[in-house]
């Protein structure tokens, strides 16, 4: 695991989109797992000023979402898939129809979930983009999930709802259930980047990259994955114990080993 601490926001989201950028360019048919919340929005932006400006092109890539409300309609503003193309998908040349999320209105909602991760595990995501919630969750991975997880329902917990009201009139809008990648899934992925900024995501950083590996921090299980990457601002970085040792071996990186 490399934790990079950068300076602000803004340079976090600039070095998460340059390791997208980076494999866009140098893989064949790439596959790009992405996140919602507010985490990856400046890499996004990002990508796609370098789509407008350079010319960076997603024709030959793939996508896929990490997880999904269930029950909301077909469109809604608020469901991820519709997020992901408002928010990046929409503006790049990346297929819509090879942007890939869950079916949450199957009628066999658990046959629905095998199916995509199936579809995740066939294309193999070379790059996955990822938030973390306050609680230690990625995905829908709450405490208590199975380390090796797969896609499946979870019910979200009323604090999880409360962080996602924002989105919403109110929490009582805020769907219950979801459908999540599994944390078995997410790690199959070649490469696992974690975006983090502000205070109120030091604790759960903390626990993620120096504490115990435990169901308790669903994201600690990161810590056993053979490529990972960790970009925080230095509020984000706040409660690491050995940041001073993070700072200095990023500061004396080869140029020649890139992210």
């Amino acid at each position: 695991m490399e934790v990079v601490i950068a300076g602000s926001p803004d340079e976090v989201a600039q070095l998460a989109a340059g390791i997208v950028a980076r494999v866009v360019s140098t893989t064949e048919q790439p596959v790009i797992g992405l996140a919602t919340g507010s985490s990856p929005l400046g890499a996004y932006r990002s990508l796609i000023d370098q789509h407008r400006s350079t010319g960076l092109s997603f024709a030959g890539a793939s996508a896929v979402t990490l997880d999904e409300y269930v029950g909301l309609p077909y469109g809604h503003p608020e469901s991820y898939r519709s997020v992901i193309r408002t928010e990046f998908i929409d503006h790049v040349d990346l297929p819509v129809e090879r942007l890939h999320s869950p079916d949450v209105h199957a009628t066999d909602l658990a046959a629905a979930c095998d199916a995509y991760d199936r579809t995740v595990v066939e294309l193999g995501v070379d790059v996955q983009l990822l938030g973390i919630g306050a609680d230690g969750h990625i995905g829908f991975n709450e405490p208590g999930s199975s380390l090796s997880s797969r896609t499946r329902i979870k019910t979200l917990t009323d604090r999880t709802r409360s962080d996602n009201a924002r989105f919403f009139d109110s929490i009582g809008d805020v769907p219950r259930h979801v459908v999540t990648q599994g944390l078995g899934t997410i790690t199959a992925a070649a490469h696992l980047v974690m975006i983090a900024t502000g205070s109120g995501k030091a604790t759960p950083i903390a626990a993620m990259v120096e504490g115990p590996v435990g169901a308790s921090c669903p994201a600690s299980v990161l810590q056993f994955h053979r490529h990972v990457t960790v970009l925080l601002d230095d509020d984000a970085a706040g409660e690491l114990r050995h940041g001073d040792y993070y700072r200095e071996t990023y500061r004396h990186k080869p140029p020649w080993q890139h992210l």
